[in-house]
């Protein structure tokens, strides 16, 4: 691929952060909903990219942890007018959400709502949504037996030893496991790409993004700072997420509700609720961090969580060829990508499973929401609202 220097001007800028904006504000679906949009957008109607630059670009971002849609957003913009392009991309695509669920968690926290039947139907379609995650993932991440060990071993790992630990310990092993099983998968002939991002840049990127996942827990425990504290925990939520962005629940759920930050009850409503707006499932930090400390504090969340993603797809573009080319380093991905599934999997029935089928009922309204998503191919946002629609008619009988 070849690509000129991106022209950096406010009228370029202003463009990707129109085009972003409208995507933001429509993209329905989920990550894989998000990257037809795109495709949509960039290749077929604006061309701003061809066909194979594109399907690189995606293949780019489903190798790195982080959510993948934002990543693909972050890197057409920094094609179009570089590591600034990147940013005001990732503004557009990210602001309608964020702005919503922000506003949701103040509303909240200004009406006792905290019986009210929507919120244990917003509870109930994190059942059918992540439900419907699992056996999507699980066709392209476990299609063989040893990959499906691999499911069940992590699976079994977190139900028995619950913490954050356990998550990136079980992710460790599976990439040991992946490459020794893996290594010498054949490979296709994939063609070179070339970015307008420097090597000086992308290794400056890369060595940010080490330096806060390693010393912001020592800084955390030198300082005592609640602040310093918060953002840890989002930025290392935001650093091991593999496999989309469903696999973040269990991270911020072993972050901020096992350590009594919020409640479980407040959590899965705001999982439910961010089913309900369009962009990256990511905005769900948002909202915790509006719960937490208002407005600012879901606007620092927000920045947190995705900072990691926006460093590793910038520090990572000038180097992917020569990483892509590498069978070894691919074995290791296909087994944590295993392991993503089997931590979803776990994060499936506790927290969610457990807390919000309590009775037949819960389980028959379930059981329609997941099939508007998997058979009706209904929008999910038409499935949050009915999900909220049936909770409240269930807590009249």
């Amino acid at each position: 691929m070849n690509q000129k220097k991106p022209t950096v001007s406010f009228k370029s800028l202003l463009e990707i952060f129109i085009v972003s904006i409208r995507l933001g504000l429509t993209s329905f679906g989920g990550p894989i909903a998000h990257l037809g949009y795109f495709h949509e957008e960039y290749v077929r109607r604006k061309k701003w990219m061809d066909e194979k630059s594109y399907a690189d670009l995606v293949a780019l971002s489903q190798f790195l942890p982080g959510p993948a849609s934002s990543q693909v957003g972050i890197g057409i913009g920094a094609m179009r007018a570089g590591v600034l392009g990147g940013i005001v991309s990732f503004i557009g695509f990210t602001l309608p959400s964020v702005i919503a669920l922000i506003l949701f968690a103040l509303l909240l926290q200004s009406f006792d709502v905290s019986d009210a039947g929507w919120l244990k139907g917003l509870k109930i379609v994190a059942v059918a949504v992540v439900a419907h995650a699992v056996l999507g993932m699980a066709k392209n991440l476990a299609p063989d037996l040893k990959r499906k060990a691999i499911v069940l071993f992590a699976l079994i790992g977190t139900l028995f030893w619950q913490t954050a630990f356990t998550q990136v310990g079980v992710i460790l092993i599976a990439a040991l496991i992946g490459y020794i099983l893996y290594k010498n998968t054949a490979e296709t002939t994939e063609g070179q790409m070339q970015f307008p991002i420097t090597k000086k840049v992308g290794t400056a990127c890369l060595l940010l993004f080490f330096g806060f996942l390693f010393f912001l827990p020592i800084l955390r425990e030198v300082t005592g700072s609640y602040w310093v504290a918060m953002f840890d925990s989002f930025y290392r939520a935001g650093s091991l997420v593999f496999g989309g962005g469903h696999v973040v629940l269990p991270l911020l759920q072993q972050e901020f509700v096992s350590t009594g930050w919020l409640s479980e009850e407040a959590f899965l409503t705001g999982y439910g609720a961010t089913q309900a707006v369009p962009g990256p499932l990511f905005t769900f930090a948002a909202y915790l961090g509006t719960i937490m400390n208002g407005w600012i504090g879901g606007l620092f969340a927000t920045f947190a969580i995705f900072l990691p993603a926006f460093l590793l797809i910038v520090g990572v573009l000038p180097f992917w060829d020569a990483l892509r080319a590498n069978r070894k380093v691919k074995g290791a991905i296909m087994g944590v990508n295993a392991a993503v599934l089997g931590i979803l999997i776990s994060a499936f029935y506790t927290p969610i499973w457990t807390s919000s089928i309590i009775e037949a009922k819960d389980f028959a309204l379930a059981a329609v929401l997941f099939s508007m998503l998997a058979y009706w191919k209904l929008p999910p946002w038409l499935v949050v609202v009915t999900g909220a629609i049936g909770g409240s008619l269930l807590a009249l009988f």
